[in-house]
């Protein structure tokens, strides 16, 4: 295998550092052109729930009814029963299934606290359904358990800016994919280029004895 000089390599990128410069930018421009394109923005409003004692005074066997409660309150909260009410009073566009997809229900670990997160194209909307999906439950948990042991902490406020586009991270994305591209094909470039490119690389290729080198001329126009 032919051995490769890195000092001719590094002259040979270092000659072509415009081109590398304009590729890397080629690539972030196509990049964020096809960002913007793809991928709608959507925006994400969470509200948190807790559940507390059904009296003033929360004694030990209200906290183990909740922690017991906890799994069933999050099913309930993406109930049809639920989604269909919230439906009806936004007076929203789409269907219970679509609803429950935007919503997710998560738990603290050793707590009452429920959180409800919506995602939604629309920041406004995405704001109005967590908090409606909250009124709503709390009153079917009381129609359904007879219990007033829900409590909203948290309403939901509305997002300043899209949670899923991250310009910032995805520019450096592509820049590195735009580096690697370039700076690989100027490699390919240069480990086929069979040209000589100096009186040292003559004398250690072919073996010959440079006599004499022609500079080359610009003339000035």
């Amino acid at each position: 295998m032919e051995e490769i000089n890195l000092i001719e390599v590094f002259e040979y990128y270092k000659n072509r550092l415009i081109w590398i410069i304009a590729s890397i930018i080629v690539v972030i421009l196509l990049g964020n052109i096809f960002t913007i394109v793809t991928r709608v923005p959507m925006y994400k409003s969470n509200t948190t729930i807790l559940l507390v004692g059904s009296n003033e005074k929360v004694n030990q066997n209200d906290v183990s009814l909740n922690n017991n409660l906890v799994p069933t309150y999050s099913e309930i909260i993406k109930s049809r029963n639920v989604l269909n009410q919230v439906v009806k009073n936004l007076n929203l566009d789409y269907s219970v299934e679509e609803l429950s997809d935007s919503i997710t229900v998560g738990t603290k670990t050793g707590t009452q606290i429920i959180t409800v997160s919506v995602s939604n194209k629309d920041s406004k909307r995405a704001k109005d359904i967590a908090n409606e999906v909250s009124i709503v439950f709390a009153k079917e948990i009381k129609d359904l358990y007879k219990l007033d042991n829900v409590a909203i902490i948290d309403n939901a406020v509305e997002a300043s800016k899209p949670y899923n586009l991250t310009y910032l991270k995805d520019n450096v994305i592509y820049f590195g994919i735009g580096l690697v591209l370039s700076c690989g094909i100027i490699f390919i470039m240069f480990y086929f280029d069979t040209t000589i490119k100096s009186a040292e690389a003559v004398e250690e290729k072919l073996g010959l004895t440079v006599l004499g080198v022609v500079p080359e001329e610009r003339r000035k126009k």
